[in-house]
């Protein structure tokens, strides 16, 4: 990409006009305040974000942050003010606002900073290179490690050595594989792969909550076959997975699935080997996700035992999802997916007309009888395409047994 396209792209952006407010009462003309992270380096690769949030660094001390916002009349809330952050609040738009600081000692996620006006120690604490890039108001970039080049080649590469930046958080194992996967078009650098498989073995401290967060983000992304294959290859996801089973099927699920879906990928997972508890309890997902994925996984079976009035029925939001976790699980050639797609589409089930009260006209008491006759019947109703109407299904309906005994 053209440095020159890049920057007047910063020097343009959007997103700088609904951040003046904030740029104005935290004296970003001076240089005092800049936008740092996210938000530069997706505006420079022309990458556009749904979020509405942005990053600022600052040289104001965080009281003094805080104190300038409320005057202004901006929301103000000291989210973080320990070590150095305050969240502002302005016309729907959200500034994270960190007062610039050194580590002096880091354990885990954790460190001990010390506050100052050092840009350039700022930036260094930072993981990527291409997330040290700073943006004045006017958009004017500022990039004290020279990263610029790295964020236009796509080139995720970690700031200073790789292994003491992995030794500052072992998460940012899984955030360098996110981020070439998101970023940096799943290539990778040699010293910093080196460096996770040095750490990839002293992971167990992480918490299962921050690892789903980064797994979940990066299963959502487009293509990540090859990322998934490094992560594996230095010993990463495979504890509990057929690996070999496993990343065939995410190769081809992400090829014919125009947008591949996070549950879809971890339908995959839980087909080849993990439990659904396994998996939830892993990286701490949500029980909404999970049945998602396990829905996306047993409807796609279905389609591969013919299935397709079921899955049409049962399951109209995550179909099309389907076919293709179905095509890529079965091995099943591009006509089989054409064919399934069009019959779907062209499918709408009606409501089922019957419900528990017509059995019970019956003379069906409520209870397990009731139910698995009305089970009977629906699956009878899919099965011949919604055809049988009311009056056809309660003349298919079995009398209810007698309770004499």
């Amino acid at each position: 990409m053209r440095r020159a396209e890049a920057l007047a792209r910063l020097e343009k952006a959007e997103w700088l006009a609904r951040a003046a407010p904030f740029f104005a009462c935290l004296d970003g003309a001076s240089g005092a305040t800049r936008a740092v992270g996210g938000i530069v380096r997706d505006t420079l690769l022309g990458i556009e974000r749904t979020q509405t949030d942005l990053d600022l660094a600052t040289t104001l001390l965080p009281n003094d942050v805080m104190a300038r916002a409320t005057a202004a009349g901006l929301g103000a809330h000291p989210t973080g003010i320990d070590h150095g952050t305050v969240t502002l609040v302005h016309g729907g738009m959200t500034a994270e606002v960190t007062t610039l600081r050194q580590d002096v000692e880091t354990y885990g996620r954790h460190a001990r900073v010390v506050f100052g006006s050092d840009w350039e120690a700022d930036a260094a604490r930072r993981d990527f290179t291409m997330n040290a890039l700073y943006a004045g108001g006017d958009g004017t970039l500022f990039d004290p490690l020279g990263g610029l080049e790295d964020c236009l080649a796509r080139r995720v590469r970690f700031i200073g050595d790789p292994a003491q930046r992995l030794a500052e958080d072992r998460l940012r194992v899984y955030r360098y594989f996110r981020f070439c996967a998101s970023h940096g078009e799943q290539r990778f650098d040699p010293d910093a792969l080196a460096a996770c498989a040095a750490a990839a073995h002293d992971l167990s401290r992480l918490s299962a909550e921050r690892v789903g967060q980064e797994m979940t983000r990066l299963l959502a992304l487009p293509r990540i076959g090859n990322t998934l294959s490094a992560m594996i290859g230095i010993g990463l996801l495979a504890e509990g997975m057929d690996v070999a089973g496993a990343m065939g099927v995410f190769e081809r699920y992400e090829h014919i699935d125009p947008e591949p879906a996070l549950a879809a990928r971890l339908g995959i997972i839980l087909k080849n080997g993990l439990s659904a508890d396994d998996l939830k309890t892993r990286w701490r997902l949500s029980s909404r996700l999970m049945r998602e994925a396990e829905a996306i996984l047993e409807a796609a079976r279905c389609l591969l035992a013919d299935r397709v009035n079921e899955v049409a029925y049962r399951w109209p939001e995550i179909k099309l999802h389907a076919v293709y976790l179905g095509a890529a699980l079965g091995g099943k050639p591009d006509a089989w997916v054409e064919r399934h797609v069009e019959i779907l589409t062209q499918i709408d089930p009606p409501p089922f007309p019957l419900d528990g009260r017509d059995l019970k006209a019956l003379g069906y008491a409520p209870g397990e009888a009731l139910g698995a006759e009305l089970a009977r019947l629906k699956g009878m109703w899919i099965e011949r395409g919604f055809v049988p109407d009311r009056a056809a299904l309660l003349a298919l309906a079995a009398p209810p047994q007698s309770n004499n005994s």
